[in-house]
C-alpha cells in the first residue's frame, strides 16, 4: 500500500512507500493545474485544469513516476493508471 497525497495548495503529488521504498516521489503540476483526492473513491486522484496538453502532461509524469523497473510487470501490477478521461461540458 501506497500513501498518495497532495500538498496545500495542489500543485505537488506525493508518493510515499511505493513497493515499499523509502524514497518519497514528488512530481510538481503545471501551472494552471490541480490534483485533488477523490471524497467518493478511495485511492482516486483528480487531475484537472482549462489546458488538455498541460493536464495530459501532468497525468503522465505521475504515471512515469510510478513505474516498476527490474520487476516482472505481469506479477507487480501496482501502480498510478489513468482509468477515466473526461471533459466539463456545460448545457
Amino acid at each position: 500500500m501506497y500513501y498518495l497525497r497532495t500538498n496545500h495548495n495542489r500543485s505537488i503529488v506525493v508518493i510515499r512507500n511505493f513497493l515499499g521504498e523509502k524514497f518519497t516521489r514528488r512530481v510538481p503540476l503545471p501551472e494552471g493545474v490541480t490534483a485533488t483526492m477523490s471524497t467518493t473513491q478511495k485511492d482516486e486522484l483528480i487531475v484537472d485544469g482549462n489546458d488538455l496538453q498541460l493536464v495530459s502532461q501532468a497525468a503522465a509524469r505521475i504515471q512515469q513516476s510510478t513505474t516498476v523497473k527490474n520487476k516482472d510487470i505481469r506479477k507487480f501490477l501496482d501502480g498510478i493508471y489513468v482509468s477515466e478521461k473526461t471533459t466539463i461540458v456545460d448545457n
